[in-house]
């Protein structure tokens, strides 16, 4: 049985993560992963950190997804964002603000 899932497993996990991202719903809104993380203090560093072009981006999909929501309209399908185009953007910002956090911390515990 472990080898038949071997096999199929990354197939059907990309297929269950795909029908996932679509019923979410967010992408309907134009919006990313990334746009809908919870904003604790590490999330807000991160998104602080952003190049000017990500962060008025992300301002942009925001703004425009809140105005979807208050008129209870949604893109066009051909304006969704695709599950295969949707970039972690904020993922490498985040991991280094994790990073940095865990090491202040770990230095306070030892000093």
């Amino acid at each position: 049985m472990s080898g038949y899932v071997a096999r199929i497993g990354p197939l059907v996990f990309s297929n269950l993560g795909k029908w996932a991202y679509n019923m979410s719903g967010f992408n309907q809104y134009g919006l990313h992963r990334d746009d809908c993380l919870y904003e604790n203090e590490d999330v807000q560093e991160a998104v602080r950190r952003l190049p000017r072009n990500l962060y008025d981006d992300r301002n942009y999909r925001i703004m425009r997804a809140l105005h979807l929501s208050m008129t209870k309209t949604v893109l066009p399908q051909e304006e969704w964002t695709k599950y295969e185009e949707d970039v972690k953007y904020l993922e490498p910002y985040l991991q280094e603000v994790i990073k940095e956090r865990e090491e202040r911390e770990d230095w306070n515990k030892n000093h």
